[in-house]
């Protein structure tokens, strides 16, 4: 029934890399975002300006990745952007993209998604900053960082909440 391999005469010979070759580094755009302890869904867009007006029309159709941040993969700080409000009627539905994450708490559970691979973040820290230079985020880090970022819809227009996770796991995923 072909369940066991054939035996044969011929000598097979398997490429080796040498162990000083480093593995190649898999670097993947994020493009959806899912917390399922607040039921958060959304998709990610991946400009490639840092200019405020366009980051402004991408927070339209769900969270940013800031572009100059770290990619899925990379060492360093993913930095995802998205709006909150907590109105009862929201037209645009991008206008929520971040509701509730202020509610997680460390060891919580956020999957972000490449085209082929979920990436699992283990939330490490939850704070309401002051968007000011003295709160500025990291974008250089020495481990492989996720940081979520909204506005505090009720507080100052300059605060706004933070959520730090690190990097637990990744895995292919089926399309």
């Amino acid at each position: 029934l072909g369940l066991l391999p054939e035996t044969t005469s011929a000598t097979t010979v398997e490429a080796v890399t040498p162990a000083n070759t480093p593995a190649p580094k898999v670097v993947e755009l994020p493009i959806k975002i899912e917390i399922s302890k607040i039921g958060l869904s959304a998709v990610i867009v991946n400009p490639t300006t840092t200019d405020i007006a366009a980051l402004d029309k991408e927070l339209l159709k769900g969270a940013v990745r800031y572009p100059t941040s770290a990619k899925l993969g990379e060492i360093g700080n993913v930095v995802l952007f998205g709006h909150s409000s907590y109105l009862p009627v929201v037209g645009n539905q991008a206008y929520k993209s971040f509701n509730g994450i202020q509610k997680l708490a460390v060891g919580d559970v956020v999957t972000v998604y490449s085209d082929n691979t979920a990436y699992t973040y283990s939330v490490r820290n939850v704070a309401e900053e002051k968007a000011d230079d003295n709160t500025a985020i990291p974008l250089s880090v020495s481990g492989k960082i996720l940081t979520l970022v909204t506005c505090n819809s009720f507080g100052a227009k300059e605060d706004r909440f933070v959520v730090t996770a690190e990097l637990v796991e990744s895995h292919l995923i089926s399309n």
